[in-house]
């Protein structure tokens, strides 16, 4: 009945458009209900914890059903040894706890149970929030008709275009955040909405606004490049005029050294600079290698005094070993003296 009404509506209204001659046309989005209430954090902590609920639930009920299988296994296997008035007494027992499962299980998971209730309560006030944003959207944007995808109404095609669920979402979003804002950044907050729906709305203009940003991005990086390259070239000439000055000052104090005269042969022409380098690259290798040769000299020596003191302990110890071995010999022979 629902589906039929919708299709008279829709006829009425497209024969009204052909008749006026309007020059725009009817105008049609949808939501999913379903995704936007799964997008909403509130509603998915609240369901969180109504699943527990059912959860614990079923864990009562599943403790119910084991008590009762025990009861019947019990009368099973006693039924023998009872009187026909206890085995009507425990079969009386077990029927009663069956049908309290059955109540308890209606009372939490049936149609008017409290799991659908406590959902109704939870899903009502989403949806009055969801109803309101659409209100607005269709308003703002000049939408004909908004559908439910989730809802009874069969949607054998719908373009991805003209989903709202997003938008949808957005303006939920947009209302909490809003609620913890000074009235200051609600106005700023609200001007740069009204700025992003407008780039969404014209994705032209979002692109060039892209472009312009990113072409504003390379501007700012030229500039800080330069600056670095500016910072750098005056932190070199501070560098080089300290160091002029140090040299001046060592010549004064008459403590030249040759990094410093080094140095100071570097304002002059080119050629002395290289030599001044050269010479002093060659004392630093000579000097490296008599450094060089003095350590090996040393471990050679080292060497020699170790490879002696070794010989002259072996030499130490035979001694003693063999004077031991003369006095135990000598020992023996003298006990061995009839």
């Amino acid at each position: 009945m629902k589906k039929y009404i919708l299709l008279v509506l829709l006829s009425s209204l497209l024969f009204t458009n052909n008749v006026k001659g309007q020059a725009r046309g009817i105008k049609i989005g949808y939501i999913d209900m379903e995704y936007i209430l799964e997008k909403v954090p509130n509603y998915a902590e609240a369901k969180n914890q109504l699943e527990q609920k059912a959860e614990k639930w079923k864990q009562e009920m599943e403790v119910k059903k084991s008590e009762i299988s025990k009861l019947k296994e019990a009368l099973k296997t006693e039924k023998v040894l009872l009187t026909k008035e206890l085995i009507e007494e425990r079969e009386s027992e077990i029927s009663f706890q069956e049908n309290e499962l059955t109540e308890y299980q209606q009372k939490k998971f049936g149609p008017n149970g409290e799991l659908i209730v406590q959902k109704a309560v939870l899903v009502k006030p989403i949806q009055d929030q969801v109803f309101n944003a659409v209100q607005d959207i269709a308003e703002a944007k000049k939408y004909d008709f908004i559908f439910d995808k989730s809802s009874d109404l069969t949607m054998l095609f719908a373009a991805k275009k003209h989903d709202l669920s997003e938008r949808v979402i957005l303006v939920l979003t947009r209302s909490e955040k809003r609620e913890q804002m000074s009235k200051k950044q609600q106005k700023l907050e609200e001007e740069r909405e009204k700025k992003q729906d407008m780039l969404d709305d014209n994705p032209e203009m979002s692109e060039k606004m892209k472009i312009a940003e990113e072409r504003k991005a390379a501007r700012l990086k030229m500039v800080e490049d330069k600056k670095l390259a500016a910072e750098e070239k005056r932190a070199a000439a501070d560098a080089k005029r300290k160091q002029i000055l140090e040299d001046n000052l060592a010549k004064r104090n008459g403590t030249v050294s040759d990094k410093n005269t080094s140095t100071s042969n570097k304002t002059s022409t080119e050629t002395p600079k290289e030599n001044t380098t050269t010479s002093n690259t060659a004392a630093e290798e000579k000097k490296a290698a008599a450094a060089e040769a003095k350590r090996i000299s040393l471990e050679e020596r080292q060497k020699v005094i170790e490879d002696r003191k070794k010989a002259a302990e072996e030499k130490r110890l035979k001694t003693i070993a063999d004077r031991e071995a003369a006095k135990k010999a000598k020992e023996d022979a003298k006990n061995n003296k009839p």
